[in-house]
């Protein structure tokens, strides 16, 4: 069986069922769907949106002061805080891919997976998302999984790179100090 990286993406989350072998997590994971088809009428504001990824677990009516204070904050690195009460439908692409990067990120403090969480943003916006992953992997220990067409991208901010295709594991490094041709830089 052959996988692509969408599918392996939803194995490690437990979407899908792994058929053979097992995947083991340890940790909660935050998960963004490379595509999200929402409701155009969906009436939540960008706030409700990324509160409720601290609500995936369980139903509450409220959050702590905790969670509203890490929502904001994330809210704030990904340039969405001013614009907090605007509703979700009424956004463009790239600021619905930003609020959901947000919810994703609440979701957990240990596991987030990004399935091309660069799609529909300008350069400069996915560039500071790049810069907030690399933030929460260093300073914060989180594990991000993430998979990407920009391969550059991928070789600058992560600590280690695996490019699969037809199924096949093509390249692994460890340090990202190589380029694409497996050379050392």
């Amino acid at each position: 069986m052959v996988l692509g990286k969408t599918t392996l993406l939803k194995c490690i989350t437990g979407i899908n069922k792994v058929e053979k072998d097992s995947i083991k997590i340890d940790g909660k994971i935050g998960y963004l769907p490379q595509k999200t088809d929402i409701q155009k009428n969906f009436p939540a504001s960008i706030e409700e949106v990324v509160l409720s990824g601290f609500d995936s677990n369980s139903f509450r009516l409220w959050n702590t002061k905790e969670e509203k204070q890490r929502a904001y904050d994330v809210m704030k690195d990904l340039k969405i805080y001013d614009i907090r009460k605007k509703c979700f439908r009424d956004l463009s692409g790239g600021q619905q891919q930003r609020v959901l990067i947000a919810r994703a990120i609440c979701s957990s403090k240990d596991i987030l997976v990004l399935d091309e969480p660069g799609n529909g943003l300008d350069q400069n916006i996915a560039k500071q998302i790049y810069k907030l992953l690399k933030t929460l992997n260093e300073k914060n220990g989180m594990t991000i999984i993430m998979v990407s067409h920009d391969i550059e991208k991928g070789i600058e901010i992560s600590n280690r790179v695996i490019e699969i295709k037809n199924g096949k594991k093509v390249f692994d490094d460890i340090s990202s100090k190589y380029n694409l041709e497996g050379d050392k830089k």
